[in-house]
């Protein structure tokens, strides 16, 4: 009963759904204020029953239901608890749900959080986003049912889920993943919604940066989790392979990165007003060509749902519906809108769009990396792979060439600037920066390692550039403390944002360039010196879990004849599936990492292949990234913001205008 229930609870949030739509997106071009202030009720049925829909589903893999066809392929009785309510995102049908209810929840957010936006902006946003969902509730009914049984025929146990789900990194990640995706579409509805009323102004964008930055923020968080997963869960020591899966979340996050630096010149200056509305068109469509890759079958990956073609053809459709019409609107109303506001070649708008252009060329270098070898394939030209070489050979010279002007960006000045001013703010910083860049590789290493005085150099220089705009932000107050009070909650996510992007530098070349790592057969008893540690391998052990069973490698690691820790790693295989999983021990520190893995067993003495890893800063990367994250979160909370959402607006009178 409760499946049905769920199942009838989705069909409700369609026909709400519709409604958002329709109603008051026809009342924004009557004039029709009744039908307009419509939407937040029908937004609110969206949430009611979609959280309905979600929650009979939850209860469905809790239960151990497997007369649903998604319970039994992906749960099993042995399973934790936990995992199982994991579960329910752990496959195509369930995730897609997910998906769905997340959308829903930004849907609810923006009618409750945006009070103060005219009546007729706040329908059109609603009535586009109501449109997205209708998208993604008929794509999960007509084709990806969740609440399908398997009547007469009910097995007694589930399948398993995948063991590779079977851990916390994956009950926050996808989660995390999808509000940064699915909040994309905030930003792309106040875009079209400006365009339909042909009001690209500032105003349009001071209502859409707050959003932007928290799905920003939240996607920033779920690409470092996926990594940090990675590097954890899949034994063998690496962060980030340019999977093209990860690239489907990455390349909204570039576009992302844009789109809140243009709209930050839109705000502040009314320039790039076309230019910004076509980049929230473009994150959100990468944010959609992405569920096309993951949910199509196109791609193979650790991270990719197997889906049939019909339902990447559904994707597809949608897509080219989605961004055709947006592009089509885009193409009538933008010419018409143009800036008489001009700004000098040495100014902050010229760095803003130095930027823009930048994370642009980046994101689409990505982009051609991962559809490539699918074109290729597509037209018979063969199997091609695109990996690591390209990517970082197009790449990291993008971030490098970013980072000087990032650097000056903070101190720059709004329309007109000059050199003599920055040079007077950054020699002195910038002179102690190559000092340090010169100095501190031959610290960690015996020799000079150029890749890491540049990253020393490119991090430090970033770092020189806030010090800078702090000091002369505090210059004229009377304290160190007043002067951190007065400076707003944006300005404080830009701090965050650029020192995390600092320390996701040094972190990534740090690892790269010292990371040490031996692959090796070790029986009990013997050990092995890996950059001043020494790693012993005490014994074996038979571990028993829940729902698995292990053998254990026991560790005990020294640095002289000082004890540092004790590492169990394990080889696991799940009772249900038969599946093997190799859990990888680590001892996590702030400067570096100690890592180890088993292979398989060699032999019949004892004996495993083992991994050994010796990584120095890598928790700088994913500390940086969470930064970043925290950064977006922070400049949305800029009182400037909520002071627009809380004030009646009294712009209702531009429904004659529109």
């Amino acid at each position: 009963m409760i499946p049905e229930l769920g199942h009838f609870a989705l069909i409700l949030a369609l026909v709400m759904a519709l409604g958002l739509t329709i109603i008051p997106l026809w009342g924004s071009f009557r004039g029709h204020y009744g039908a307009m202030r419509l939407a937040p009720s029908l937004a609110a049925g969206v949430v009611v029953f979609c959280s309905i829909s979600f929650a009979c589903l939850v209860v469905a893999f809790l239960q151990d239901d497997f007369s649903v066809r998604v319970v039994a392929s992906n749960s099993n009785s042995l399973l934790p608890p936990i995992y199982k309510f994991s579960a329910v995102w752990g496959n195509h049908e369930g995730s897609l749900l997910l998906w769905v209810l997340i959308l829903a929840f930004w849907i609810g957010a923006v009618a409750t959080f945006s009070r103060g936006l005219p009546t007729i902006m706040l329908a059109r946003v609603l009535a586009i986003m109501g449109a997205i969902a209708i998208g993604f509730l008929s794509f999960s009914l007509f084709t990806s049912n969740p609440f399908a049984r398997l009547l007469p025929g009910v097995p007694a146990d589930g399948n398993d889920l995948n063991p590779l789900l079977q851990d916390p990194g994956l009950i926050i990640h996808p989660p995390l993943l999808y509000m940064g995706y699915v909040g994309f579409s905030v930003a792309f509805a106040f875009a079209v919604a400006a365009l339909l009323g042909g009001r690209l102004d500032a105003a349009w964008a001071r209502w859409s940066r707050p959003w932007t930055n928290v799905a920003w923020a939240f996607l920033s968080v779920g690409i470092m989790l996926g990594s940090w997963w990675a590097y954890y869960e899949l034994g063998w020591g690496g962060w980030w392979f340019w999977d093209p899966v990860e690239n489907a979340s990455f390349m909204p996050w570039l576009a992302g990165t844009a789109l809140l630096h243009s709209l930050a010149v839109t705000e502040k200056r009314g320039l790039f007003k076309s230019w910004t509305v076509l980049l929230a068109i473009f994150a959100f469509s990468l944010s959609l060509l992405g569920t096309f890759l993951v949910r199509s079958g196109v791609l193979t990956s650790v991270h990719a749902f197997a889906a049939d073609p019909a339902r990447g053809l559904f994707v597809l459709v949608f897509l080219a519906i989605v961004v055709g019409g947006s592009l089509t609107l885009y193409a009538v109303r933008a010419p018409a809108v143009r800036s008489g506001i001009g700004f000098s070649l040495l100014s902050r708008e010229t760095l803003l769009l130095i930027n823009n252009v930048v994370f642009l060329v980046a994101t689409l270098t990505v982009l051609f990396g991962t559809l490539f070898p699918l074109l290729m394939d597509s037209l018979g030209q063969g199997k091609y792979s695109v990996g690591p070489p390209y990517f970082n050979a197009v790449f990291v010279p993008l971030m490098a060439l970013l980072v000087p002007f990032m650097g000056i960006g903070p101190i720059s000045r709004w329309r007109d600037d000059s050199v003599n001013r920055w040079r007077s703010r950054l020699l002195v910083p910038g002179l102690v920066v190559v000092a340090l860049a010169m100095i501190l590789p031959w610290f960690s290493s015996q020799s000079f390692n150029i890749w890491v005085a540049l990253a020393v150099l490119l991090s430090g220089w970033l770092l020189a550039g806030l010090w800078a705009d702090f000091r002369d932000r505090s210059r004229n107050s009377p304290g160190l403390v007043r002067a951190l009070r007065r400076q707003p909650a944006s300005y404080w996510g830009m701090v965050l944002a650029h020192a995390g992007f600092a320390a996701v530098m040094l972190g990534v070349v740090a690892t790269s360039q010292y990371s040490v790592e031996r692959d090796l057969r070790m029986a009990p008893g013997e050990s092995e010196l890996l950059a001043g540690y020494r790693f012993e391998f005490v014994e074996t052990r038979r571990l028993r879990g829940p729902n698995y069973l292990a053998d254990g490698a026991y560790f005990a690691v020294y640095r002289g004849q000082k004890l540092v820790t004790h590492l169990l790693a394990e080889k696991r295989r799940y009772l249900a599936s038969g599946s093997v999983m190799t859990e990888a021990a680590i001892d996590a520190g702030l400067f570096r990492d100690l890592y180890v893995a088993m292979g398989e067993p060699v032999g019949d003495q004892g004996a495993w292949a083992i991994r050994l890893h010796y990584k120095p800063m890598v928790r700088w990367m994913w500390l940086g990234a969470l930064a970043m994250g925290l950064g977006g979160l922070t400049t949305a909370l800029d009182r400037r913001y909520r002071r627009a959402a809380r004030t009646p607006a009294r712009a209702d009178a531009h429904v004659a205008q529109a």
